[in-house]
């Protein structure tokens, strides 16, 4: 699994292979009992929350904030920034690592899913996965519904626009959208007078 090959994790015949595969099983359903409490939390019992997430992630910075309710295959793959958000209904599949830096925002209904299954159909009913890492850089927003795919990178300041999958790196201080996400164009100077369509930032009023 953590070297990106083809695994499964079920239908082992050695022994010690059948341990491996109930100690894997009993850490995903850890991880279910966790995001169980988490997502069954009041929202004002912060602490609580907070340190619940403590016991599932891999790492985190200090400050980070996941509306509920969250998904997760382990937690412990998943490695957050400082100033990480997101919002409702984040999945990731995380038999891999994914990697996420500081201050990225991430909007309602989004999956992060490190691993696949092959596409060939007698392989697949073997039972078998792989896991490639997910690297997600630093000011990075993700649009609502995006799915990312295994192995994706994403640059720092990158946009990825709502409804996109994910399934090739893209670059940094670009906008990119579409199925399959493709850079629209760069980020620059335009979108510090611009934030949507032709309306301007008012710097005197403060915005």
């Amino acid at each position: 699994m953590k070297a990106g090959m083809v695994f499964t994790e079920w239908r082992h015949t050695d022994p010690v292979d059948q341990a491996l595969e109930q100690e894997l099983f009993r850490q995903r359903q850890e991880c279910k009992e966790k995001l169980f409490d988490y997502n069954n939390t009041r929202p004002t019992d912060v602490a609580k929350k907070r340190e619940i997430m403590d016991s599932i992630l891999g790492s985190h910075g200090e400050r980070f904030w996941m509306e509920s309710p969250v998904h997760m295959s382990y937690g412990s793959n998943v490695h957050l920034g400082e100033g990480f958000y997101s919002n409702f209904n984040l999945s990731i599949v995380d038999d891999g690592e994914v990697w996420i830096g500081d201050h990225v925002m991430i909007g309602p209904n989004v999956t992060i899913a490190v691993t696949g299954h092959p596409m060939d159909a007698e392989i697949r009913l073997m039972g078998t996965h792989y896991s490639i890492p997910i690297h997600i850089g630093n000011n990075v927003w993700i649009g609502a519904n995006t799915v990312i795919l295994p192995g994706v990178n994403i640059g720092d300041n990158a946009v990825i626009g709502a409804g996109s999958v994910v399934s090739r790196d893209i670059p940094e201080n670009v906008l990119a959208v579409g199925v399959p996400c493709k850079v629209l164009r760069p980020l620059g100077q335009h979108d510090k007078e611009y934030y949507w369509r032709d309306r301007k930032f008012d710097w005197e009023a403060g915005f």
